[in-house]
Formats: structure tokens, C-alpha cells, sequence
């Protein structure tokens, strides 16, 4: 039975060098989401514009869910603009204010808040106080068995410890990476040793049932209670990492609302992220059953 998976924050273009693509982590995250057989929802807003548009044609098109992303009338569509390294590592310029800065809290999101079955949030959409009170309402107002995935996003300077502190406490899952982990971990007056004891120190911290810690093309590390799991990373020829972080918590939440071990949930998001890394742009078609068959392969 598909679970109703809802990807809540911003929608924007990504501008690259020499492409725009469609992007933001909750859209990519809920691309991804449908790939893996469940309903993928977008809960957004976008303006009314020529961007605004086209971006909504395009997730549709795309096969996502968008009854729930909203129009805004006097704020632009949401951009950024990405440079990539020679290794294909992004780095980002994020216009601001734009539609999805002014999430609003509305009958409709109350509804869809309360049927979801997971809900994928990050700290970037939080950075001015309209969207943040939207998000924790949102989050709020879902059922006691909904799960509910914070995705650290540590963007310019798009964002405080109290933001990350309110975000980890209203989350089950917190998913963050191996160079924004010491920063969480100063920010909130922890002692960093290693990756394993900081991630048990935020479990503990925060009441929280996983904690993901992603270490780019090296794997990641999963942390629940006192067990552990490590995955070395699938070894791909990348062609840019937009949207593989995205892609990587989608794999996860899939196999975690299907009840899988923590090493089975290591093995697919690991397998999703590197596949999106290896494609261009954040939301790339599967070519031949290829992401099928090799999720298949591993079951």
C-alpha cells in the first residue's frame, strides 16, 4: 500500500552554468519519493509568474502530486544559483524573499497534515518567521504515527540554534552531513569526539528514534538507540551531487515506513543517492528500469 510522503518547503529553479533545473530538497525528496512507489506530495508555494508556471507544469509532468503547492501573487518563483566544482560539488547563491518564504498556514495543508503518513522538512524553508510558524503548525498537526524527518540544510547563513534546536525536537529522524555535524554539535554546547558518539549524544539530546549521518561519495553512518550501521557508498562517476542528498533521505524513509533493518535502509538510500549523483540535474528519469532493477538486486 503506497504511504502519502509529503516533501514540505521550497520549490525553486536551480541555475546552473550552463542549465536550469527544477529543484528544492522538498520537491526532489518527493520526486524521488514516487519513484520508489509511493505518493510523493509537494507542499510549497511557488509565485505567479512565468517561473511559477513552468514549475508547476513541470512536477506534474513529473508525476508529483501538487493539490497542495501554493500561488503566491506578489513574491517571485524561488532561485538559486549553483557553481560546481571540479568534482561536481555544488555551492549555492539563494534568492531571497521569494514565494516560499511566505508559506501560509491554510484548511487545506491542516487536512493533508493530519492523512500523512511522513513528512520531509529542512531548516532552509524556516528562515523567515511566516514559513517557519507554517512548518512547526504543520508538523503539529499531523497524527501520532506519522513520521516526521529533519533534513539539515546549513545554507549560507540561513539559519540559528534555536531553529535546529525546535526542528530536532519535533522530529523523528534527524538527517545531516559529515561536515554539518560538528557544526550542530557546537551550536548546541555538545563536545564533538567522533561521528558515532555525537550521533548517540543527539539521539539522546532529542528523544529521536534515527539520526543519519550522510559522508558524501564515502557512505554514511546510521544511529538508532545503541545500534549502528555503516555503509561504505556506491562508487559512481559523477556527473553533479544536486538533489542526491535529497534522494538519499528518500530511499531512507521509504524502507523506514516499510519497517526494513537499519542496514537495509543503509543500502538503499546509499544505492538512490548515487544514482541521482551519477544523472544530471536533481530529478533524473530512471533509463531502462535501471533504479528498479537494481533495488531489486539487493532484496
Amino acid at each position: 500500500m503506497k504511504k502519502k510522503v509529503v516533501g514540505l518547503g521550497e520549490v525553486l529553479w536551480d541555475v546552473l552554468p550552463d542549465r536550469t533545473c527544477l529543484g528544492g530538497a522538498p520537491a526532489n525528496f518527493a520526486y524521488v519519493t514516487t519513484l520508489m512507489g509511493d505518493q510523493g506530495i509537494v507542499a510549497s508555494r511557488v509565485g505567479e509568474d512565468s517561473q511559477g508556471l513552468e514549475a508547476l507544469r513541470r512536477m506534474e509532468e513529473l508525476g508529483l502530486n501538487i493539490d497542495h503547492v501554493q500561488t503566491d501573487p506578489q513574491h517571485p518563483t524561488g532561485t538559486v544559483k549553483v557553481d560546481l566544482d571540479g568534482k561536481g560539488q555544488a555551492r549555492f547563491e539563494i534568492a531571497h524573499p521569494v514565494a516560499w518564504d511566505s508559506l501560509e498556514w491554510t484548511r487545506d495543508w491542516q487536512d493533508l497534515a493530519e492523512t500523512v503518513d511522513a513528512v520531509c522538512f529542512g531548516s532552509l524553508a524556516q528562515r523567515s518567521e511566516e514559513s517557519r510558524t507554517t512548518v512547526r503548525r504543520f508538523l503539529k498537526a499531523t497524527s501520532p504515527g506519522a513520521v516526521k524527518i529533519f533534513d539539515v540544510n546549513l545554507r549560507q547563513s540561513y539559519f540559528s540554534p534555536e531553529v535546529l534546536s525546535e526542528s530536532m525536537r519535533l522530529a523523528d529522524i534527524v538527517k545531516l552531513n559529515d561536515e554539518e555535524l560538528p557544526k550542530i554539535m557546537g551550536l548546541h554546547g555538545f563536545p564533538y569526539k567522533d561521528e558515532l558518539s555525537s550521533a548517540q549524544r543527539l539521539v539522546g539530546a532529542f528523544d529521536l528514534k534515527l539520526v543519519c549521518i550522510t559522508r558524501g561519495g564515502r557512505g554514511s553512518l546510521l544511529v538508532r538507540g545503541r545500534d549502528s550501521s555503516e555503509h561504505p557508498g556506491f562508487q559512481v562517476r559523477v556527473a553533479d551531487t544536486v538533489g542526491s542528498g535529497d534522494a538519499f533521505t528518500a530511499g531512507l524513509v521509504h524502507e523506514y515506513l516499510q519497517g526494513a533493518s537499519l542496514a537495509l535502509m543503509n543500502e538503499v538510500a546509499n544505492l538512490v543517492g548515487a544514482w541521482v549523483a551519477s544523472e544530471v540535474g536533481a530529478m533524473p528519469s530512471p533509463k531502462r528500469g535501471a533504479l528498479e532493477n537494481s533495488l531489486a538486486e539487493i532484496r
